[in-house]
């Protein structure tokens, strides 16, 4: 588990020891709410994330090399992701069942990271993009798919263009 805290340093420094037995990742981020605006941004990363693993596995199945092989072909260079490692396997090997995590739980993240965004003024596209991906898939009735399976919904564009899974 991480722990992204907010808050005075010396209540930080106080109540650390015992954080750290539950957690294995413990930083002060900031004052108070910087801990929460770090989970928005670690939610941003995951969510695009995903987005980007199920387009990488869609290219790479398209273009007919050994899909299988990525993450160890990328391992240790710049590519490289727990998110390479971890979840691009589970595409690929289109292994949903039992969930993991629901899509429509990474669509609420995404949306509140995209609210979050446009209250600081700020207009970030590939998050736009990742909100419109989860929306669609979820719009297709896969609110309680895992949200590793959004990849399904590259399939079903790429069925509806007339061009199925390679």
């Amino acid at each position: 588990m991480t722990v992204m805290a907010g808050g005075d340093r010396d209540d930080f420094e106080a109540a650390k020891p015992l954080l750290a037995q539950m957690a294995g990742n413990v930083t002060l981020m900031g004052p108070v709410g910087a801990g929460q605006t770090t989970k928005v941004i670690n939610q941003a990363i995951v969510g695009t994330g995903y987005v980007l693993m199920a387009e990488a596995l869609m290219l790479a199945e398209a273009a007919g090399i050994d899909a299988a092989r990525l993450p160890q072909c990328l391992a240790g260079g710049h590519a490289d992701s727990s998110l390479l490692q971890r979840l691009y396997p589970q595409m690929q090997q289109r292994a949903f069942e039992p969930p993991s995590s629901y899509a429509r739980q990474l669509l609420k993240d995404l949306k509140a990271v995209s609210a979050f965004a446009q209250g600081l003024g700020l207009d970030l596209g590939v998050i736009e993009q990742g909100v419109q991906r989860y929306k669609d898939y979820v719009a297709l009735g896969h609110e309680m798919s895992d949200s590793a399976a959004v990849v399904k919904l590259y399939e079903h564009d790429a069925a509806a263009r007339g061009k199925g899974r390679p």
